[in-house]
């Protein structure tokens, strides 16, 4: 899997300090507890020496089995007299443990060589926040989506548009030259299933950004003009993303420099064969007649086209709630 970049720095700095911060404390429960309780100092140095005394063991040879066996009874002995002074003095029995988010991987993110289940959700859960559409992956997935909207011809072809974006999305591939091009009216349903196809592709480990065109192009502007570090690697992101989805192509105010920006944006993608999802309300004429030639072709020749067709599925919603 490969996780953005920014993301996975971001993620392991925090479960360095997460694990500092676990030690830490830990550190300075003990220092607390030996200035009330001195025994436990002496006791924590036999703990621990015991540990020496097993590899001093395997190392001579001899009966180890039964030394450890020996060893592992003084040990528990003491941690259960340990936990008994903790415990007449108020205090709990682990105390001074390490209190780890993840007693798998001890808050390290790796178990071994091997990336542990909790890195991996919070990659996903950055992943679904550095997107931008966090709050709409809460309630749009394709288990939400329903056909029952659509009736006759409709329904069936949009019975191929989810089944098409449902295995793309989870046979998703970083560099990989497929993309779409979602035509249809408001209310159709190409919001929904760029968003499922969005969280899917997170889920599995890849980068996605989703964002309309105005706010695309607004970044583009920023980022021309502005010229800020923040504004370029925002820009950048549009490029570099393993997927990249753009809502409501076509309500952006388009003039020279946006369609240049979007020509630039279509071109360098295909050539490095990054998928793209466009949605749109316009027909494939209006965007002919809205964009050069240059934009349409590579629009028409490299994307594939699902048509969405159907009665608002807003205002059917609003209608069954009244």
């Amino acid at each position: 899997m490969a996780f953005s970049r920014e993301n996975v720095s971001r993620i392991r700095a925090e479960f360095i300090e997460r694990r500092h911060s676990v030690l830490a404390e830990s550190e300075r429960r003990k220092q607390e507890v030996y200035e009330k309780l001195p025994e436990l100092r002496f006791m924590d140095r036999e703990i621990s020496s015991i540990g020496l005394r097993v590899m001093d063991a395997a190392l001579k040879g001899g009966d180890i089995e039964g030394a450890l066996a020996n060893m592992r009874k003084e040990h528990d002995a003491l941690r259960a007299r340990r936990a008994e002074i903790l415990t007449a003095a108020g205090y709990s029995a682990d105390y001074t443990d390490l209190h780890f988010r993840c007693d798998r991987c001890g808050d390290t993110g790796f178990v071994g060589t091997e990336m542990c289940a909790c890195m991996r959700q919070e990659l996903i859960r950055a992943g679904y926040e550095s997107s931008g559409i966090a709050a709409l992956m809460e309630k749009q997935s394709f288990d939400t989506f329903r056909l029952d909207y659509y009736t006759g011809a409709e329904r069936e072809s949009m019975r191929v548009n989810f089944e098409t974006l449902y295995s793309f999305a989870y046979g998703f591939a970083a560099r990989r030259s497929e993309s779409y091009l979602l035509i249809g009216g408001t209310g159709l349903g190409k919001t929904h299933l760029s968003t499922a196809v969005a969280r899917a592709v997170i889920d599995g480990g890849f980068d996605v950004v989703y964002d309309t065109a105005q706010g695309m192009f607004s970044v583009f502007e920023a980022s021309r003009f502005g010229r800020s570090e923040t504004d370029a690697a925002e820009e950048e992101r549009y490029f570099s993303s393993d997927l990249l989805i753009i809502d409501d192509l076509g309500t952006e105010m388009t003039n020279q420099f946006t369609v240049s920006c979007l020509y630039n944006l279509i071109n360098t993608r295909v050539n490095a064969g990054r998928s793209t999802i466009i949605n749109t309300n316009l027909t494939s004429a209006e965007l002919r007649a809205r964009y050069a030639d240059r934009i349409t072709s590579r629009l028409f020749g490299e994307f594939r086209p699902l048509l969405f067709g159907g009665r608002d599925i807003r205002a059917q919603k609003l209608k069954a709630e009244r």
